[in-house]
Formats: structure tokens, sequence, C-alpha cells
């Protein structure tokens, strides 16, 4: 029984199916196969594949890919929260942006997907009392990616980040799981305070583009905040707010507005 069970191969769809996703990408186009080789189809797990693409992302002439893969690996191996999470903003990329058609996508091209990634193992570090490094790797997010997320910061898992240009997170914003934001959106302060400071997302939330939310304020479970909004004041749950400063003008519209992706107001609205 036990040479039987030590024969057992463990099974992974997802993964199986990024290979695949790989394979076939290969196959039509020969020119990145290269590339799709050393990301994806010479490892043997998706945490080995995600500690090579983020290295390979955030390694510079002041710390190499070796020693950047090995500050990742590490951090897959200590707290396996940090791949459950990689797997669960995955999943959640590919069925809320209608751009994703493979699982493969995110992890080769999509730079959202990738900087929540290495934001994950900053924080990681920074619980750990490794501030240095931590910073360290939020300067290369911001550098590389265009996304300036402090490493104390709390993000949940489910989290989509849709083009992830201009995202800035502050260093006592907290946000829930299955969280949709669009790029330029800002989650911040509102001057010099250095206590708890920046914004609580709720579960759920959906936030458009270029919506800046400032301020140590609680934004309810399953609201949206429209495109360009500044929201300065506290939302309640399952409601929409619009404007400058923003104001509550109906509600959510649907039990889950950051997996339903709609960001049009409804008839009800203003």
């Amino acid at each position: 029984m036990v040479e039987l069970q030590s024969k057992i191969t463990s099974v992974d769809p997802v993964w199986d199916q990024i290979r695949s996703d790989a394979e076939k990408a290969v196959a039509d186009e020969p020119l990145i196969g290269g590339f799709v080789h050393a990301t994806i189809l010479h490892h043997a797990s998706i945490e080995k594949a995600l500690s090579y693409r983020v290295a390979a992302k955030l390694a510079s002439n002041e710390m190499s890919m070796m020693v950047v893969r090995e500050v990742v690996e590490q951090a897959y191996a200590d707290d396996p929260t940090l791949v459950q999470a990689a797997r669960a903003d995955l999943v959640a990329i590919f069925e809320r942006d209608p751009a994703c058609h493979r699982l493969l996508q995110p992890i080769l091209y999509f730079k959202g997907y990738q900087a929540i990634q290495a934001y994950r193992v900053g924080h990681y570090l920074w619980t750990q009392g490794k501030f240095d490094l931590a910073y360290f790797f939020q300067m290369r997010i911001s550098e590389i990616f265009g996304v300036d997320i402090h490493p104390a910061a709390r993000i949940g898992k489910g989290i989509m980040i849709d083009h992830a240009h201009s995202i800035v997170i502050g260093e006592t914003a907290v946000v829930g799981d299955n969280v949709s934001m669009l790029h330029s959106v800002t989650l911040g302060g509102t001057g010099k305070e250095e206590e708890d400071r920046h914004p609580k997302i709720g579960d759920g939330v959906l936030i458009g583009a270029g919506a800046k939310v400032l301020g140590n304020i609680t934004i309810g479970h399953c609201s949206r905040i429209a495109a360009g909004s500044v929201v300065l004041e506290a939302v309640p749950p399952c409601k929409t707010v619009a404007g400058i400063p923003a104001r509550i003008v109906g509600e959510a519209g649907c039990d889950q507005p950051s997996i339903s992706m709609n960001h049009m107001l409804g008839p009800w609205e203003d």
C-alpha cells in the first residue's frame, strides 16, 4: 500500500491547464517557445513558475534573479497561503476579464497579476520583520509595473487589478477578498497622519478607473465606486457612489459587483 501511494501523482487541474495552454501557445507561435518554456514548461508546479516569473521581473543590477528567486521560494515554502491567493487571483482574472482567454495569460503578460504576486511576497517579508527587503520589493514593483503598494498593506485573495497602471495603495490600507479595481485607483491618506490613515475596502467591492478613496474610511462589502470618483466618507454595504466628492447614487445593482464588473449606472441612479 505504501509503495502504491508513493506512485500516485497529485492532481492539479489549474497547473495542468496552464501547461496545456503553454504547449498550445508554443505550437501556435514557435518564436515565443524559449520564453514559454523558461517561464512555464520547465517547471513542475505553479509556485515554481511564479517564483521564476516574479524573480525575472524584479531582478536588477542591484539584486540578481537568483537571489530574488530564493527569497520568493522561501516565502512560498514558509507560507502556503501565498500560493493559494495566487491561484484565487488567477481564477478571478480569468472569470472577470473579457480579455483573458487562457489561464496562461496573467502569468506571462498581465502586469496587474504579476504585481500583486510580487506584493504578496513583499508583505510576507514585512510580517517577518525584513523591512528593508520588503521596501526593495516595493521599489522594484513600482519601477517595473507602475504599481505602488506599501508592503504593510493587507490585501485579500481573488483580486483583479485590470490594466494596473498607476495603482497606489497605502501602508494601513486593507482590501478584502474578491475585490476588482481598474487603473489609476488610489487608496490613500488625507494628510500627514502617522497612524491608521488609509481606507478599508470590504469584500466584493468594484472600484472604477481613476477612483480615489482617501482616509481611514470603510467601504462596505459589495459596493461600487464609479470611475473618477473621490470618496472621502464611509460607504454602506451594497451601494453605488459616484462624483467629486462621491455620494450615494443608488444600490449596487447585484450581489457581487466585483464579479459582474458592471460599471454602468442603473436607471434608478442619477
